[in-house]
């Protein structure tokens, strides 16, 4: 993972995902393997991400409602939250803080807090997703674990993904648009939360991380959630600040950011981003063309579009992978879907896509009639 990121040609291409638990289900049916079955221990992955506790008041849920079809809990994001058992991704019900006044206002708990990473509780991000988790374990227990067999990564939002949990994603767009001066400060001010809570993550973890991945969805299919120019005089400065605190440390920054974010890759190469994903290509992200934009001044981590590999015959997905390696010359690319494998995508289907990038994405890439003039 890091000579990749280093733009240095590893032994393999490195590769990794997120999976959906109900693909993971899948996956050991077609397979036919055992019912703990581990994906990333079966296909050697290469790399796990970790989450700590980065909601802004540390608390247990408040169970709400409960039976055996779904739950809804109010979290540490003080966002009431619906999870319904058979879907695979939960619904925001409400959040208690819902205008601006109590946005400004909020107080939020200790950033360093040793809870967040050294005890077991729950937690939004880690609890409530496509599974629903109560009393998650210690952070740094879970980093330990991994380690034994992984490239660990840390994580941390930014403040464009705390608002989405905080207020709702529609407030959130909404008062930037009413009140773009105002949601600048709390913008500020969240992102000194997040970056303070970064700083005690590095310091907890005591050298065991290997990475750190930075969430922060700021842009849609079509292009960014707002304008260029106040991602650049408000979010920019804190993803720079991350990105420089992680440095420090020696730790490699992916930065997750969904959508069509084209508009600001070129400030992500000014501020010095190691790595960018998931590059979704049904927002019209293509690595081999960013590569022949940007060379190796960024490294990629994604771009496989997983729309296509549920009806995909081995001919097809095998013209997928070895198109796409083509970003991996040099370096500077990681394996992985454009987003996360869901449930419609068969278990062979990723058996095949990984069987095939372990046969050609060992260094010299041999990427056969798909192999076209490596970017210095």
């Amino acid at each position: 993972m890091r000579l990749a990121l280093r733009h240095e040609e590893p032994d393999r291409v490195p590769v990794s995902d997120f999976f959906w638990q109900a693909f993971v289900e899948r996956w050991r049916r077609d397979l036919g393997l055992v019912a703990d079955a581990d994906i990333y221990t079966y296909y050697d992955l290469d790399w796990v991400v970790t989450t700590p506790n980065m909601d802004p008041l540390i608390k247990q849920f408040e169970l709400l409602h409960e039976d055996d079809s779904e739950v809804v809990v109010r979290t540490g994001f003080e966002a009431v939250m619906r999870k319904k058992f058979g879907d695979p991704m939960p619904e925001s019900l409400r959040w208690d803080t819902d205008s601006i006044e109590k946005l400004e206002a909020f107080d939020f708990d200790d950033p360093a807090d040793g809870r967040r990473f050294l005890a077991a509780g729950d937690n939004h991000i880690a609890g409530v997703g496509d599974t629903f988790v109560r009393n998650s374990p210690a952070w740094i227990e879970t980093v330990t674990e991994l380690r034994r067999d992984f490239a660990v990564f840390g994580s941390v939002i930014e403040p464009c993904e705390c608002l989405t949990r905080l207020i709702g994603q529609s407030n959130a767009l909404l008062w930037i648009g009413l009140h773009p001066g105002r949601m600048g400060g709390v913008i500020e001010r969240i992102g000194d939360f997040y970056t303070r809570l970064l700083e005690a993550q590095i310091e907890a973890a005591g050298g065991s991380l290997d990475g750190m991945v930075i969430w922060g969805d700021v842009a849609y299919r079509k292009a960014m959630f707002f304008s260029p120019a106040y991602w650049r005089r408000f979010f920019k400065p804190v993803l720079r600040c991350m990105i420089e605190i992680c440095h420090l440390h020696d730790l490699p920054v992916i930065y997750h950011a969904c959508g069509n974010v084209n508009a600001i890759i070129a400030d992500l190469v000014e501020i010095k981003l190691d790595c960018l994903n998931p590059l979704e290509a049904k927002a019209g992200l293509d690595a081999v063309e960013l590569r022949r934009k940007y060379g190796h001044r960024l490294a990629f981590c994604g771009n496989m579009d997983v729309t296509t590999w549920p009806g995909a015959g081995e001919d097809e997905l095998r013209a997928l992978v070895l198109s796409k390696l083509n970003a991996a010359k040099g370096g500077g690319f990681i394996f992985a879907s454009d987003h996360s494998v869901p449930d419609n995508v068969p278990g062979s289907s990723y058996d095949y896509v990984i069987k095939t990038l372990r046969r050609h994405g060992t260094y010299p890439l041999d990427l056969c009639e798909f192999d076209l003039p490596e970017v210095k």
